[in-house]
């Protein structure tokens, strides 16, 4: 990556190396992160590797609510409470 990268992981934790991405923050290897998401699920603990990290936006898992996110979500529901009421299920395991 370039110096002037920034890297945003709002996937999954595991996708991003917690210690290697807290070591290219603070050489200067890459110009910041955003992350949302940890290897780990919250709480985190407060020593984790990236909060001492240079450059680094920390946000509470919080990527996904969006109005457009919502939204959709509201859709399936209703289309799974309609389906449910008239006897045919959907998304069933």
């Amino acid at each position: 990556m370039k110096e002037s990268a920034i890297l945003i992981n709002t996937a999954r934790g595991p996708v991003v190396d917690s210690a290697a991405l807290a070591e290219a923050l603070n050489s200067g290897k890459i110009a910041g992160a955003g992350v949302d998401v940890f290897e780990v699920e919250p709480p985190i603990p407060v020593n984790h590797v990236l909060f001492g990290a240079k450059n680094l936006i920390v946000t509470p898992h919080v990527a996904f609510a969006t109005a457009e996110a919502f939204e959709k979500r509201a859709v399936i529901v209703f289309d799974n409470i309609e389906k449910w009421l008239k006897g045919t299920p959907q998304n069933v395991m």
